[in-house]
């Protein structure tokens, strides 16, 4: 019989929660929910020793202010789920926390099984090639899927929120797809598990992390007593690691350190030296000694597993580059990987060179443009046909010159034009204003050519013909057309290659 439990904090706020006798189950709490199910009531299975307790207390206070109390803290809560209040009840120590938003459960879930149905949407489900098979059982059904294209929002959101928490000072520690919900539908992601954050100095690590995502420093150094000055606990470096792990795995279903590669006969030695000392980039350019064996893969992983169809290039220059350093120079070297900042900015970049596939079946339905003059789909490996228009973005450092950006806009019929591209001092993330994230030109595919309409901007000029246009009306897109899309300090230049096909 359940019965309703009353509990008030240090400060005498009171908190409801109903305890049924059979409480949800984490690793190290019991989960009861609060009579509304707007919270839930968490509390620790074993006894919280003082250091513990203060961690928790600047979780839910100091740490939480600093994000949430800020201006354009509203943001925040959408990208964590935050531990609001800390409690003590019948000697064990609980922490209240919000319940997760609706789009992080699965409808669904399994196509022809409803074991997962209406269970919370952990990033591990999205990760591997099998669940998206059908010859596989339990795959998920194509409703919980999503599009390539969601996967790159999932995963911008997933970089700022850890570049938010890195920036306060804190690491995760345990960062990985059990502790990030995502929904591939929405393209939103929410990181969980706040309360074993590490504040170096101050509050060390209580896990090592999750395997797929410990850091190879840290599995190398497991052994050594943890005050020895040369064992590697989790840090916002280790986190580094993680987060490029799960990049990799959301957008490519696989794995980018389980390979081929044998160095021991015991699976568990073999595990350590595997993702530890002696790790290796399943898609090293020089070294392929790990590439997967397609004779021990499993049909469900198929084509993901396999690296030669469908290779990490095909994220990319800006996330190829970023692999690279995470995963080649950086694997054994975390001073250099790269920053959860500069995966969000490549991450942002790439959305700005996804074209649709002009195949209607096309599961993933979005692929990055190659840079090549017959693009083709990697997925479903359509090839697009017609005219395709590439915006190459260029930046005045000084009135009347422009140099290149590294920056391309790719065209399709629909696409817009945002702030974020018009003036490069805007930049797409939580300090956009409502008025910033909307579209402020569009393009279409009109009687038979491309045209560009002009909604908001107010000093849009065609540098080419040297003519204004004004807001509502209209420029002709052709090769090598040059349009000034803002006067204004940070405004850009774009300069138009046509790609026929």
């Amino acid at each position: 019989m359940s019965k309703t439990i009353t509990v008030k904090n240090a400060e005498g706020k009171t908190y409801q929660f109903v305890d049924d006798g059979s409480p949800m189950q984490g690793g190290m709490k019991d989960v009861y929910f609060s009579p509304d199910k707007s919270y839930v009531v968490a509390f620790f299975r074993d006894k919280q020793d003082f250091n513990s307790k203060e961690r928790l207390t600047n979780i839910v206070k100091t740490y939480r202010e600093r994000i949430f109390n800020q201006a354009g803290g509203e943001y925040w809560k959408e990208l964590f789920c935050w531990p609001s209040d800390m409690l003590e009840h019948n000697g064990q120590t609980g922490i209240v926390v919000p319940v997760y938003q609706k789009h992080f459960f699965f409808q669904k879930g399994f196509h022809s099984a409803d074991i997962i149905k209406g269970h919370e949407k952990q990033g591990k489900w999205f990760a591997s090639a099998q669940y998206r098979s059908q010859q596989f059982k339990l795959h998920l059904d194509k409703s919980e899927l999503g599009d390539w294209g969601k996967y790159l929002a999932v995963c911008i959101k997933i970089s700022r929120a850890v570049r938010r928490m890195h920036a306060a000072g804190l690491a995760h520690s345990d960062l990985s797809y059990k502790n990030v919900l995502i929904d591939p539908v929405t393209g939103k992601a929410a990181i969980i598990d706040i309360d074993g954050l590490v504040v170096p100095g101050k509050f060390p690590p209580d896990v090592v992390g999750t395997p797929d995502f410990i850091a190879p420093e840290v599995l190398a150094t497991i052994h050594l007593p943890k005050n020895d000055p040369n064992r590697k606990l989790p840090s916002i470096a280790t986190d580094r690691h993680a987060l490029a792990v799960m990049i990799y795995m959301y957008l490519l279903y696989r794995h980018p350190l389980r390979g081929g590669k044998v160095h021991d006969t015991d699976p568990q030695k073999d595990e350590e030296l595997s993702m530890g000392s002696k790790a290796l980039f399943i898609e090293h350019p020089t070294d392929k000694s790990n590439r997967p064996k397609l004779n021990q893969v499993k049909p469900t992983h198929l084509p993901w597993a396999d690296a030669s169809k469908i290779p990490y290039t095909v994220t990319g220059p800006y996330l190829k580059d970023l692999f690279d350093k995470a995963f080649i120079d950086g694997l054994h070297n975390p001073s250099i990987r790269p920053t959860a900042n500069q995966w969000e900015e490549a991450l942002i970049k790439t959305v700005d060179l996804m074209q649709p596939c002009q195949n209607t079946n096309c599961e993933q339905k979005w692929f990055v443009f190659d840079n090549s003059t017959s693009p083709k789909c990697p997925f479903c490996g359509t090839k697009y046909k017609g005219q395709l228009p590439v915006l190459n973005l260029y930046y005045s450092p000084k009135a009347g010159n422009f140099r290149p950006e590294n920056h391309r806009l790719m065209v399709y019929s629909g696409q817009n034009i945002y702030q974020w591209h018009s003036n490069r001092n805007v930049f797409p993330n939580e300090k956009l204003t409502p008025e910033q994230t909307q579209p402020v030109a569009d393009f279409h595919f009109h009687n038979g050519k491309w045209i560009l309409i002009n909604r908001k901007l107010t000093s849009m000029k065609d540098v080419t013909d040297d003519k204004e246009i004004p807001i509502g009306s209209s420029v002709d897109i052709t090769d090598g057309k040059k349009i000034l899309l803002s006067k204004e300090d940070g405004g850009r230049l774009v300069i138009v290659q046509l790609v026929n096909n």
